[in-house]
């Protein structure tokens, strides 16, 4: 399964820097020259091929970008992809997404800690014990993180990921355990 690290912003400068929006919890780790990422062009990108580098000639998103060098600037990375060295070829670079295999990330030390996708298809059941649906996502709020349930009777609900909310996951198990007010699920 692909995880996705990051998105590449606009082009920084003129040789081909890209800003990147970090989405993982160790940029420091992942973003260092020499990583790989996969990458996938964002469906609302998908019906242009983006600016030619030459007249005539499209540039088409590689399936993979490795990291020549980087530096962080607020909160950013500033990452010069391996052969993007031209501004127009970091602009064609928007919006994509940058992936690693999540077979690659190393499971949280903290047993209260969990990656995303260790939660997607857990089963989700209530402390009595009833069925209440799959986790499809984990959706990451201001807030607090937030659990999209596909429930079993169909449509979606969220659910807030707080301990008062969800006081067990069993990952090993494959379910989740919540205690949720009443009406929540009706929301």
């Amino acid at each position: 399964m692909l995880l996705v690290v990051g998105q590449i912003g606009k082009p920084h400068g003129v040789r081909g820097e890209v800003s990147v929006a970090v989405r993982t919890d160790e940029p420091e780790e992942r973003f260092v020259a020499g990583s790989v990422f996969a990458t996938e062009v964002p469906r609302v990108r998908r019906v242009s091929a983006g600016p030619a580098t030459a007249p005539g000639i499209a540039y088409q998103v590689p399936p993979s970008l490795v990291i020549e060098s980087v530096r962080w600037h607020q909160g950013r990375g500033i990452v010069q992809f391996e052969g993007v060295h031209d501004r127009n070829v970091a602009e064609a670079l928007r919006g994509v997404l940058l992936q690693v295999d999540s077979s690659l990330i190393k499971p949280p030390s903290d047993p209260d800690e969990f990656n995303d996708h260790q939660l997607v298809g857990l089963r989700v059941v209530s402390v009595a014990g009833d069925d209440l649906g799959v986790v499809a996502r984990i959706d990451h709020a201001p807030a607090s993180d937030l659990i999209v349930l596909d429930k079993s009777g169909g449509g979606t609900a969220l659910i807030p990921f707080v301990n008062q909310m969800v006081p067990t996951v069993d990952v090993a198990g494959g379910r989740i355990v919540v205690d949720l007010p009443e009406g929540l699920l009706d929301l």
